[in-house]
């Protein structure tokens, strides 16, 4: 029988400050999040009133009594400590990119220079929100620069809206196919 351990997975959620982490997060979650919101007191506020400060947490339970734990980090580069402690443990990354920041595709280098140890021993996906608001770059031009940095085969990139739990699934699916490419859709 497997331990109670091994039957728990953890991922983690990071990303620019205003992708949807949290949001996501309370999406998937099967269970109410617990979030440690503050007001923003820097130029944060500019983008949204309040922002996590330490983690974003939830639990979605699998058919068969598996859970998979989802910690959100802060996405405010000051609170990047929290980046290590949260990936302990982790067997992923999502990875949100607000595409309507001034330069999303130096956003998604910058997360992935910082989560590169984590990525090379785990997986990654990514999620590029806000695209209603600003389309361009656009998916190719993602993957492009994913190929520039080296990851190949580039990891998954899809146009994801932080409130559908049907998009955040996709990716956690993709995450987790990527992580086992014989898992079968349950």
């Amino acid at each position: 029988m497997r331990s109670e351990r091994a039957r728990h997975n953890k991922i983690i959620f990071s990303g620019t400050v205003g992708a949807g982490k949290s949001t996501a997060i309370a999406a998937l979650s099967d269970i109410p999040p617990v979030a440690t919101e503050a007001v923003a007191s820097d130029e944060t506020g500019l983008i949204k009133k309040t922002t996590t400060v330490a983690m974003d947490y939830g639990v979605l339970n699998l058919p068969g009594g598996e859970k998979v734990m989802l910690y959100g980090t802060p996405g405010q580069e000051r609170f990047n400590f929290m980046w290590e402690i949260l990936s302990e443990g982790g067997i992923g990354l999502v990875l949100l990119i607000n595409n309507a920041n001034p330069d999303p595709l130096a956003d998604l280098q910058g997360y992935l220079h910082a989560f590169k140890d984590f990525i090379s021993k785990t997986a990654v996906t990514i999620g590029v929100t806000h695209m209603d608001r600003a389309e361009a770059p656009d998916l190719d031009a993602y993957r492009t620069r994913l190929a520039s940095l080296g990851h190949q085969p580039p990891p998954a990139v899809f146009r994801v809206d932080a409130r559908s739990r049907d998009d955040v699934a996709m990716l956690v699916k993709a995450l987790l196919y990527t992580l086992n490419p014989g898992l079968i859709d349950a």
